[in-house]
């Protein structure tokens, strides 16, 4: 399937701290480093580089010296065999970079250029996909993703967890925290951002937020205004 037909969004967020804790990437995700090396470790196996492609799904520690940008390839399969993460060199290292500067044309091929692990997504399910994206305040029921696939409940779980990579439950929350991380980038309210995305509660957000991203929302806020060192 052509990657401009793609319904998954590939968000892109700023990161101003130097360290995040233990945490799992939910997609795969390019870690692009502002001022020089950045590195990601997991059971003592480290990978450094200007530009990382890290797997989801593993637990690991990051190190971003002055900050980094972060693009999240939401439903695009680690295309290689690296048990955490690859080094993006050439190519790859420029059009990370220029999907990070905001450029949609270089974001579309790097996805292109990274899709050769990834099946094509069942019409039916882009649908749902764009569907739930568009708005993280309408919660699309189990009900609805049986009626829009035409199957019973558990093989239309089943189907949408095989086409996306995720259950159908951690898909509505990443998509939701997704929403409210951007908002907040956008220097929303972090009490705004949790109802604009539909989460309960401002606890309710920062727990999210910090077992997905491997900081707090009050951290994250923090270092979008932190003087980078010289």
């Amino acid at each position: 399937m052509p990657v401009a037909e793609t319904p998954f969004t590939s968000t892109i967020l700023p990161i101003g701290v130097s360290r995040l804790a233990a945490h799992p990437n939910v997609v795969t995700a390019v870690l692009a480093g502002r001022a020089g090396p950045i590195a990601v470790e997991h059971a003592g196996v480290r990978v450094t580089g200007d530009v990382l492609l890290v797997r989801p799904d593993i637990v690991h520690h990051v190190w971003l010296g002055r900050g980094a940008d972060v693009v999240y390839l939401n439903g695009l399969a680690f295309p290689f065999e690296a048990p955490l993460a690859v080094v993006f060199k050439g190519g790859l290292e420029a059009l990370a970079r220029r999907s990070i500067g905001g450029d949609p044309c270089a974001l579309q091929e790097l996805r292109e250029r990274l899709a050769f692990a990834s099946d094509p997504l069942p019409p039916k399910v882009a649908e749902i996909i764009r569907a739930m994206q568009a708005d993280p305040m309408r919660r699309v029921s189990q009900d609805e993703l049986m009626r829009r696939l035409g199957m019973e409940r558990t093989r239309a779980l089943r189907c949408f967890k095989a086409a996306t990579g995720l259950t159908f439950r951690r898909f509505k929350l990443w998509s939701a925290l997704q929403h409210a991380a951007t908002k907040m980038a956008e220097r929303e309210l972090v009490r705004t951002a949790a109802m604009d995305a539909g989460f309960a509660d401002t606890a309710h957000l920062s727990r999210v937020f910090s077992s997905m991203f491997g900081l707090s929302p009050s951290v994250a806020i923090a270092g979008l205004d932190a003087p980078e060192s010289e």
